[in-house]
């Protein structure tokens, strides 16, 4: 008996189509965002958060968000602060010193935000190429949403809280599912078309047929 050639469940391609979209997420978020912080970000604000390179650029929700991710603690016996993000101590500040003021800098979540959208631009593309099946775009597209925002509250052990970090989630969910999905309805419309064109072989075939009768 012939082997059926029709695709089934595979759980081995399915696990390693997921962890090729996060990672390729996650590699494109690294790419844009430090270069983008570096330039357009308080340097002094970026300095006691671990600079623009920090993991926490990537995975922190309360970055995006334009929340404070560190704890300041004053010292009642002198004119300094001490500062500390992920358990560890990063630094100090002041006003008194003319230092970081312990703020978080708003144009540091927006910034994010855009580089966010980006990715999720390159996502359209990862989606294209390595899913390629329209009925899966939205599948995927929720599950690196999702793995996201575990990943996430597990690195800010906290639960996202802000209408703007859903909001950018929400864009970004709708900008993979409608454009990756409608570019891989038309590829299947293409190559559909394709594999349906008589050859000049079928047309000799039906031109004699067409004669003997």
């Amino acid at each position: 008996m012939a082997k059926s050639t029709s695709p089934g469940w595979d759980p081995v391609l399915l696990i390693s189509q997921i962890v090729a979209m996060q990672t390729l997420h996650y590699m494109t978020l690294a790419i844009l965002i430090p270069p983008l912080l570096t330039i357009f970000c308080r340097p002094d604000a970026l300095d006691y958060v671990g600079g623009a390179a920090n993991v926490g650029m990537v995975m922190d929700w309360r970055e995006l968000a334009g929340k404070p991710t560190t704890n300041t603690v004053t010292r009642a016996w002198g004119s300094w602060n001490s500062v500390w993000s992920g358990g560890k101590q990063v630094g100090f500040g002041g006003h008194l010193e003319g230092q970081w003021d312990g703020l978080a800098d708003p144009r540091r979540g927006w910034i994010i935000a855009v580089c966010w959208l980006a990715a999720s631009g390159a996502d359209i593309y990862f989606l294209y190429t390595l899913i390629r099946r329209p009925r899966m775009i939205l599948d995927f597209s929720v599950t690196l949403i999702f793995n996201h925002l575990v990943l996430t509250t597990y690195y800010a052990a906290s639960f996202p809280t802000t209408l703007f970090f859903w909001g950018v989630m929400i864009i970004s969910a709708a900008m993979m599912v409608i454009l990756a999905e409608q570019l891989c309805v038309k590829r299947e419309m293409t190559e559909g078309l394709a594999v349906a064109a008589p050859t000049e072989d079928e047309d000799v075939e039906l031109g004699s047929l067409l004669r003997r009768d």
